[in-house]
C-alpha cells in the first residue's frame, strides 16, 4: 500500500515515519510513504501557501489550489504506477482537521484494502472550505487542536499500516487489540515478574488453561471498557459503573 502526505512541513514526519514496524515495512518494501511540500505546488516565486481569511478575523487561512494540485499531480502517479493500469479508483484523499468526524479502527481497517491514501495535513487557522469538494473525507483524531496536520497523518499511516498483512509480525495478533472487530480496548495484560511490590499477576494467567484464560480476558476487556469508556457501551460518563 502507498501513502502519500501532502506537508509544509515534509522532515517533521521522516524520523517518525523510519522507525519501528513502520521503517521496517518500508524496508521491505510492504508499504510505500511520500512525504510531498506542498510549497512545491505553488505558482509564486514566494511559494506562498496561505492568505487572510475572507470577513476577517485572527490567523491565516490555507489557499485551495496547492492542496488541489497536489491531489491531481499524485493521483495521475496513480494511474500510471501499475504497468498502465488505472489504480486511481483505490486511491482515497482525506484531509486532517479537527473538523472532520473522528478516525475510528473500522477506517484503518477499510483503508488498508486500497491502492493509496492520500492525506492532507492543514495548518495555521485551517484550510478553504472549497477544499472538501476534491477530498473524500475530511478525519479527525480526537477532540482536541494540533499544531498541524502531520501527527494526525502519522496516526493514520500507524494504524492503517498495521492492518496490512507483513506489516506486523504476526498478523493474528492484532485480534487482540483495542476495537478490533468489536466496541472495545483491549484486556489487560501483564508479563514476568509474577509478583511485583504485593502486586501479583491473576493466578488464571498462570493456570495453563487456555479455555479460562480466554475468558477471563474477554470479561476483563469489557470491564476496562465500561469503566474507561462506557461510551462505546451506550452508557453516560455520569452514570456509576461496576466500580463505583
Amino acid at each position: 500500500m502507498r501513502f502519500d502526505v501532502v506537508t509544509i512541513f515534509p522532515d517533521a514526519l521522516r524520523g517518525l515515519l523510519s522507525a519501528g514496524i513502520l521503517g521496517q515495512a518500508r524496508d521491505a518494501g510492504v508499504i510505500d510513504v511520500r512525504l510531498h511540500d506542498l510549497r512545491s505546488y505553488t505558482d509564486d516565486p514566494h511559494r506562498i501557501v496561505d492568505d487572510r481569511p475572507y470577513g476577517g478575523g485572527a490567523g491565516m487561512l490555507m489557499k485551495v489550489e496547492p492542496f488541489v494540485r497536489g491531489i491531481e499531480a499524485i493521483r495521475a502517479e496513480y494511474a500510471v504506477s501499475r504497468d498502465g493500469h488505472d489504480s486511481s479508483r483505490s486511491v482515497r484523499t482525506v484531509l486532517l482537521s479537527p473538523q472532520g468526524r473522528l478516525f475510528r479502527q473500522s477506517d484503518a481497517t477499510a483503508w488498508a484494502r486500497l491502492d493509496g491514501l492520500i492525506l492532507l495535513c492543514g495548518r495555521y487557522e485551517g484550510v478553504d472550505e472549497r477544499l472538501l469538494e476534491f477530498v473524500d473525507e475530511e478525519i479527525s483524531i480526537g477532540d482536541y487542536v494540533l499544531a498541524g496536520g502531520e501527527v494526525a497523518a502519522a496516526v493514520l499511516i500507524e494504524a492503517t499500516a498495521r492492518m496490512t498483512p507483513g506489516v506486523v509480525g504476526k498478523f493474528d495478533s492484532i485480534e487482540s487489540d483495542s476495537f478490533y472487530d468489536k466496541p472495545r480496548v483491549g484486556c489487560p495484560q501483564y508479563t514476568r515478574p509474577p509478583e511485583f511490590r504485593g502486586l501479583r499477576v491473576p493466578d488464571v494467567l498462570l493456570s495453563g488453561d487456555h479455555a479460562k484464560i480466554e475468558a477471563f480476558r474477554e470479561a476483563q476487556a469489557w470491564k476496562k471498557t465500561t469503566r474507561n469508556r462506557p461510551e462505546l457501551l451506550g452508557l453516560s460518563l455520569e452514570e456509576p459503573t461496576e466500580d463505583g
